[in-house]
Parts: C-alpha cells; structure tokens; sequence
C-alpha cells in the first residue's frame, strides 16, 4: 500500500502530522507493507531565499495580523507540538524559502538509501523548528544530506545544476490537479485523502481503510463434493468481523451442519 504525503518544510502543522501518522503507522498490523513517500509543496514560493526579519515579524506582516495575536498562535502551537515531542522555538526560527531543501528531499528520493527521503525530511523539519537553523542555507543542506547518507559532492552538485527543480515543481503541480491547497496532506493507495495534522487514531482510521479496500478477503467454500471440501477462510484482520473460521473438512456422511457460523445475535 501507498502513502504519499503533500508538506512544506516550513510548516509548523506538517510536523505535528508526521508524528501523529508515524505513531498510527507504527501501531498498523500491515506497516512492513506500507510504502512512504514525500512530496513537495510550498506555502510562500514568493518568499525571498533569506528574510531580514523574525517569524513573528514575516507571519504579522504576511497574514496582516498584530503581532501580539501571532505570538500567541506561536504559544498555541509550541504546546501542541509538546505533546508530540516536539520542542518548537519560534523565537530562533531563521525564515528562508524552502525550494532548495525540497530539491535536496529529491535528491535522497533518488540516490538515498531506504529511508534517506524521511531522515531527510524529519532534520530539516527538526533543523527549522527546533534547533533554529537556515534551512535555505549550503552548508545546513549538506550537512543534513550527508548525515542522511548523502555524498556532498552530489548534493552540492545537484543543487548548482538544479536536478532536481523540475521534480519539485511536478510534486506542486500534482497537488494542484489534485484539489490539494493546504498542507499537510496524505493520500492512501491514490484514493482516500486526509488534510491536516489529524489526530492517530483518524490515520489509523484511513490506513485499515485503505488496505481492506486493496486486500479484500477472499473466502474459500466447501466443495460440492463433501470427500474433498477442505480449506480455510479469512483470518478477520481485514475488519470484516468475521473472525477466523474454517470451510468444511468433509467426512464420510454430510449431516448439513458444515460452514456453520456463530455472530452477534446467537450461533
């Protein structure tokens, strides 16, 4: 099964719903089976590469907002990510534009290992809000890139040729064709879409959704003839609450009674 998750690297939500799906994913029975991946999206491309100015003062100035109600969205969200093990410090956060950290997300897509595209993802995430680096800086790239696995040599390369731009700006294309205009966003199996840092169990909610609907069960019944009608039904890990059960096993004489069930209202 697929998962494909919409974020920004400058997006205090997007963190938050990487920790609330990590923590549904990790309890999934099936998440050996479940495929991640990252994709690209903006929330200011018009953002010049650095800002001379604090969050607080880009946020007030962005969302026409006095500064006072800003800084108390910051307390709202800082104790949010609290609760997820975050330690959110906006009054550290150095505003940059985020393209060149998505190019470098590519880029661990392409060349990484298994895994690099998330440890990508979760220090620049890490790098930005808690730790008070410059995420539009070469030299927090390539530290982040190479700690990932990533040979500096091909990330600086790859980010003076820009590889990896036209990658990243299909990912925001694709978000446009698909209605996406917040962000983060998760799509399961290319069908089902949750919007927003959701609570666990609501992602849990939609990975057993998603992979009832591309594994459905298969029921195997008792052969016409009772000598040869052996076999065995759904274990019920798909949530049709049908238990496990097993087809008839034949026997010399059939009394009727093979295939019999018991449910909610009686046996």
């Amino acid at each position: 099964m697929n998962v494909d998750i919409w974020s920004d690297i400058a997006c205090p939500w997007c963190f938050i719903g990487k920790r609330r799906f990590e923590k549904a994913l990790a309890e999934f029975p099936h998440k050996d089976d479940v495929t991640v991946t990252w994709h690209s999206f903006q929330l200011d491309p018009s953002l010049p590469e650095h800002y001379d100015g604090t969050e607080l003062e880009y946020l007030s100035q962005r969302k026409g907002m006095p500064a006072d109600r800003v800084a108390q969205m910051f307390e709202q969200v800082t104790q949010v990510a609290a609760g997820e093990g975050l330690a959110y410090d906006f009054s550290t956060i150095v505003v940059a534009n985020s393209f060149s950290a998505h190019e470098l997300l590519h880029l661990a897509k392409a060349r990484g290992t298994e895994g690099a595209a998330d440890a990508v993802k979760e220090a620049l995430l890490s790098a930005h809000f808690e730790q008070g680096k410059d995420i539009g800086s070469r030299e927090v790239l390539v530290e982040v890139g190479a700690a990932a696995g990533l040979a500096e040599a091909d990330i600086a390369a790859a980010l003076d040729a820009g590889t990896y731009r036209d990658a990243v700006h299909a990912d925001i294309r694709e978000a446009q064709m698909l209605g996406i205009q917040g962000v983060p966003f998760f799509v399961f199996d290319r069908k089902y879409g949750v919007s927003g840092a959701q609570p666990s169990e609501l992602f849990a909610q939609a990975l057993d959704t998603a992979w009832r609907e591309s594994n459905p069960l298969v029921m195997v019944n008792a052969s016409a003839d009772a000598g040869e009608g052996r076999g065995t039904a759904g274990t019920g890990t798909t949530g049709t609450g049908a238990g496990t059960g097993t087809t008839g096993t034949g026997g010399a004489a059939d009394d009727g009674l093979n295939g019999e069930v018991c449910g909610p209202d009686g046996c």
